[in-house]
């Protein structure tokens, strides 16, 4: 079932803005090992919970904007907020090489990228 145009609409500047990668440019990141080693595993499958959500945004990503279910949205949200705070994390040195970039990447924002 599709979400409302609405709810749609309410985050989909903000998804646009997190979300500086393509699905392509995601999908290569999270096949480096840099991808798997950062972030929090807590849920006994061996993968950070920055890996799960950057293989749910190349879904999202790839679907009509019409199509996106509810639980499509909430994951939407659920990104804006993540890049939000990480990036005001931002290190003092070496951001191109840092797990804090890498976390970001996981997510779908580089913040090397030029936009």
């Amino acid at each position: 079932m599709a979400a409302k145009a609405n709810d749609v609409d309410a985050i989909w500047d903000d998804w646009k803005n997190a979300v500086t990668m393509t699905a392509s440019e995601i999908s290569s990141w999270l096949d480096t090992d840099e991808s798997k080693e950062v972030g929090q595993k807590d849920d006994g499958s061996g993968e950070s919970t920055g890996h799960r959500s950057g293989r749910r945004i190349v879904t999202i990503l790839g679907t009509n904007r019409g199509d996106l279910t509810a639980s499509d949205i909430e994951h939407m949200h659920k990104v804006v907020g993540y890049v939000k705070r990480h990036s005001a994390q931002k290190p003092d040195s070496d951001v191109e090489h840092s797990r804090w970039r890498y976390s970001l990447m996981n997510w779908g924002n580089d913040p090397l990228k030029k936009v």
